[in-house]
């Protein structure tokens, strides 16, 4: 047995059995260990940041890492970006990126690099391998670091000969994960006494606090003590539709942010952050909070964020016979004519399947999903959590790996989709059930409302040339079938809801290009 093995068998015996890979000559001995393995499913990504995103994806709904395999510091590079989501997401992966040997790096060859500073700021634990016997402890305890509540990404930089020396160490035994702490009774304490007296009260979540049998307690604290319930901006994973508690995200738009918080008087935080603004505006506030309000973070870090909801409804003497509040079944008026965002929304809200998975990506377009999509079917809803794009085509791949047996809907703006267009090879080559809706306004709208928002003034010629995608426009069902995926495209809101109708009734990767 070589190190490459022993890396293998480490991460099966700890149930982690789909590797997303781009491999690179340095990897080349792990590629043919896990050539030996069947149980593990390898999964090729044409770009590293298909590969990272694909990763997170996967995680947020199988509920455990996979792995990743990515070449040297350039390749690792390339999937910085969704690596930051996955760190923002709080999205358990073992990131795996080979080296030179260890006695060639005093040769300074072109692919040389500082893989440690480039992984440290999107990793939660960095390590590199010395030699092949440490090959099965250091997998291991990259492997703790990322299941260890919330989740993090562990970054193990594998050196080649490390790779290919012999071991001389026994197999591994599953690792003992780290279990998350017990609520702080104190902080429990002050979030009762907080929602037991007449102030304007916003409970604010995100994390494991979005998932079905957690919010249904929460809905009934809320109903109790008169708190309202909200979700933080972006999250990695919420349940929703009908059947399930609605519940709405802290708005984007900075004046509607500052006006949903202006009478809050106190912020209970649990799995969540205070709000802030995406970005700095002049003349307008980044915290979205009035100065007045008291903030209490009641369930911090690594706490069991389902037990401390448990404990707080106790707290408070909330019964658990009290039905929490639930969307019902329903959906608006199917539109006709124009084709809009709206038209989108709401004709998902008709047609998509129980128990899919909506990924997005939609950015501007998208942001009244939910206004016509609490009634919708049970679904979960991923989003992009640290703002930087490219992650929706890749995290529809990941999670559809993750779900055989669900419908994996994208909602994918077009300017950020070219950033990992690679993903819809990989959904063509692996058979998913895939649907992604490309919201083709042929720009980068939501930047064209920045610039306004900045006080920077409207688009002329050149910032034009540099916000909009036309000249040549781009042909989204070429593109789609080019990499194996059927596609048809949509320019009035009848149209949209036929194929809507049609896409969601089959299987297998699809694409509707939905111009708006």
């Amino acid at each position: 047995m070589n190190g490459a093995d022993l890396l293998c068998e480490t991460l099966l015996a700890n149930d982690i059995d789909v590797c997303f890979a781009n491999p690179g000559t340095s990897e080349m001995h792990f590629v043919a260990a896990l050539d030996r393995q069947p149980r593990m499913r390898c999964v090729l990504g044409l770009f590293e940041g298909v590969v990272t995103g694909a990763a997170d994806g996967y995680a947020r709904m199988a509920d455990k890492p996979a792995a990743t395999l990515l070449h040297l510091g350039p390749g690792l590079a390339n999937g910085l970006a969704n690596l930051h989501n996955a760190r923002r997401a709080n999205t358990p992966i073992v990131n795996i990126v080979g080296d030179h040997a260890t006695y060639h790096l005093k040769y300074d060859a072109p692919l040389t690099s500082d893989i440690e500073s480039l992984a440290w700021p999107m990793s939660g634990w960095v390590q590199r391998i010395g030699s092949a016997d440490e090959v099965g402890r250091a997998t291991g305890e990259a492997i703790v670091v990322a299941r260890r509540p919330p989740g993090a990404v562990s970054t193990l930089i594998l050196p080649a000969d490390t790779a290919w020396g012999d071991v001389s160490v026994p197999l591994p035994a599953a690792v003992e994960l780290a279990a998350a702490s017990p609520p702080d009774e104190d902080l429990l304490r002050q979030a009762a006494v907080a929602l037991r007296s007449d102030k304007n009260t916003k409970i604010l979540v995100s994390g494991l606090a979005l998932r079905e049998k957690s919010l249904e307690v929460l809905s009934r604290i809320a109903l109790a003590t008169g708190a309202r319930l909200m979700a933080q901006q972006s999250n990695g994973r919420m349940q929703r539709g009908a059947g399930r508690v609605p519940v709405d995200r802290v708005p984007y738009v900075i004046e509607k942010a500052v006006e949903c918080f202006a009478q809050t008087e106190q912020v209970i935080l649990i799995g969540a952050k205070a709000p802030v603004g995406f970005f700095a505006y002049p003349g307008k506030p980044s915290s979205m909070l009035p100065d007045s309000c008291a903030v209490l973070d009641m369930a911090p870090g690594a706490v069991d964020i389902a037990q401390a909801i448990v404990m707080l409804a106790d707290a408070l003497g909330v019964s658990r016979d009290v039905t929490p509040q639930l969307s019902a079944r329903e959906t608006p008026a199917m539109p006709t004519g124009a084709l809009t965002p709206e038209a989108i929304s709401v004709a998902l809200a008709h047609f998509m399947p129980a128990n899919a998975v909506i990924c997005d990506e939609s950015v501007s377009s998208g942001r009244d999903f939910f206004r016509h999509t609490y009634g919708a079917e049970p679904h979960d809803f991923l989003q992009l959590t640290g703002g930087a794009i490219g992650m929706g085509l890749p995290l529809a791949t990941g999670a559809a790996i993750a779900c055989p047996d669900r419908k994996i809907i994208g909602l994918q703006a077009d300017g950020s989709g070219m950033y990992t267009v690679q993903a819809l090879w990989t959904q063509a080559r692996e058979r998913l059930d895939t649907l992604t809706i490309v919201f083709a306004n042929r720009r980068y709208q939501i930047l064209h409302g920045e610039l306004v928002n900045v006080g920077a003034g409207a688009a002329g010629h050149n910032a034009s040339r540099m916000l909009d995608l036309v000249d040549p426009t781009l042909d989204w069902v070429g593109m789609a079938n080019s990499m194996g995926v059927e596609a048809a495209r949509a320019e009035t809101a009848d149209q949209f809801a036929d194929i809507l109708k049609s896409a969601c009734a089959r299987k297998g990767p699809f694409l509707i290009e939905a111009v708006i």
